[in-house]
């Protein structure tokens, strides 16, 4: 698993620019999840050869200037309380203001490695000014500038050498279901559902990180391991910043799973925060299974239920083929159901289509149904293929790659579900050159 890099530090120091240019550029992108929050604050890098998950604080301070203090510790303390290691982003300009010191003073008191980082650093004179930046107290720093690149090698070599080493530990190879979703929602309460009855546990194995526990499952002919995010709101003081909090606590746990379990409370509906979970599960192409929690609270008329799916299916929109199970933990409603429909997402995504069975039944389709003609070229697309990864992935190989459309990749993938059951999965269509 991804070690999680937080980059800190007050308003308009540049960290947007610099996690940007840290997710874009060539040798360090692996992908770029846009759709977590709708904005930008998590993306996958690497450099020389080591992955790392980036998280952004930026963007999620609001308010006058006599709050930003207050706004950016809590940030701060929220994202030192996940990472692994710390980018702490100052500006040359305008040098070392009492803000900076308020967050050297936090990052000080931890214990982990902090990498600083001196933007804005554009001319000579600004590698001079830059020197002051020790009186911070957290030793090196390395000066860049964001917005050319200049520098940032070095602060990603330094970054890449304090990387914790990740030991792979042998395990059996057991699917893992992660329990997300908003605070409150009822995660806790569907996991001690299931679990805490009876006791059906065989090895309680701490997890990867210090609040979720992987716990092995086996009941009613079931066997898998459940990643519990049930510790989402270890801090009382967390209260304006919950969005941000339970993103950054999914991260480990959605990239540590094979389907996730997202728990929604009905009453509040499919609101942004369960839906910026829900993007960062289907940006990772891990299964996805909607729990809508405490149905037993809303009150029902005849299409209740069928009104309430459309306007989830509205908002996931265009990945719709997503099972939405309706449960009540507290009078354990469907919870068993849940676990069933997550088994068998699992099993989905697992699929293994042989070629010439995609090949004799989509090549037809796409014969009727072609890709539309491109400055008078038309795309001829002549042979399908499952690649060898985890999840669902298609190559089709054509003569003009560049000319399919995501359109037309998007009827494709709708013509993949309508034969082969790809419920809860998200697949990806390649096109190649022939």
């Amino acid at each position: 698993m991804n070690s999680i890099v937080a980059v800190v530090g007050r308003p308009n120091v540049g960290k947007s620019t610099l996690f940007n240019r840290m997710i874009k550029r060539r040798e360090a992108i692996v992908d770029s999840a846009s759709g977590v929050t709708r904005d930008r604050h998590y993306g996958k890098s690497d450099w020389n050869g080591r992955e790392f998950t980036l998280i952004d604080t930026g963007g999620y301070v609001i308010g006058s200037d006599d709050v930003f203090e207050k706004e950016i510790d809590k940030q701060v303390e929220l994202a030192i309380d996940e990472a692994d290691v710390i980018i702490f982003v100052v500006d040359v300009i305008t040098g070392i203001t009492p803000m900076d010191q308020d967050v050297s003073k936090l990052l000080r008191r931890i214990n982990k490695p902090v990498v600083l980082c001196v933007n804005k650093v554009d001319s000579n004179k600004n590698r001079t000014d830059a020197l002051e930046f020790y009186n911070l107290g957290l030793g090196e720093y390395y000066s860049i500038s964001a917005t050319s690149g200049s520098g940032t090698g070095e602060l990603l070599d330094a970054l890449v050498e304090k990387l914790p080493e990740r030991e792979l530990e042998e395990e059996e190879d057991l699917p893992k279901f992660a329990v997300v979703g908003r605070p409150n929602a009822g995660k806790s309460s569907f996991i001690n559902a299931l679990i805490g009855e009876d006791r059906y546990i065989v090895t309680d194995i701490p997890g990867t990180t210090r609040d979720s526990i992987d716990t092995r499952y086996t009941r009613f002919g079931f066997d898998f391991k459940l990643v519990d995010t049930a510790g989402i709101r270890r801090k009382a003081k967390v209260k304006e910043d919950l969005e941000f909090y339970s993103v950054m606590r999914s991260v480990r746990a959605i990239e540590n799973s094979d389907v996730c379990l997202i728990v929604m409370d009905a009453s509040r509906g499919f609101d942004s925060q369960v839906q910026s979970i829900f993007w960062l599960a289907e940006k990772n192409r891990k299964g996805i299974v909607i729990l809508v929690n405490k149905w037993d609270l809303v009150e029902k008329e005849t299409n209740t239920m069928k009104d309430f799916e459309a306007k989830v299916r509205k908002e996931i929109s265009p990945f719709v083929d997503v099972p939405i199970v309706f449960i009540s933990v507290l009078n354990k409603q469907r919870i068993y159901k849940a676990i069933e429909t997550a088994v068998e997402v699992y099993k989905n995504r697992s699929t293994k289509i042989k070629t010439r069975v995609l090949n004799d039944i989509l090549l037809p389709i796409i014969a009727e149904n072609p890709p539309p003609a491109l400055k008078g070229k038309y795309v001829k697309i002549k042979y399908i293929t499952q690649l060898p990864t985890p999840q669902p992935q298609f190559a089709f190989f054509c003569n003009l790659p560049q000319y399919v459309k995501d359109s037309y990749k998007r009827f494709i993938e709708n013509k993949l579900r309508q034969e082969f059951n790809f419920n809860g999965v998200p697949v990806s269509i390649y096109m190649r050159k022939k």
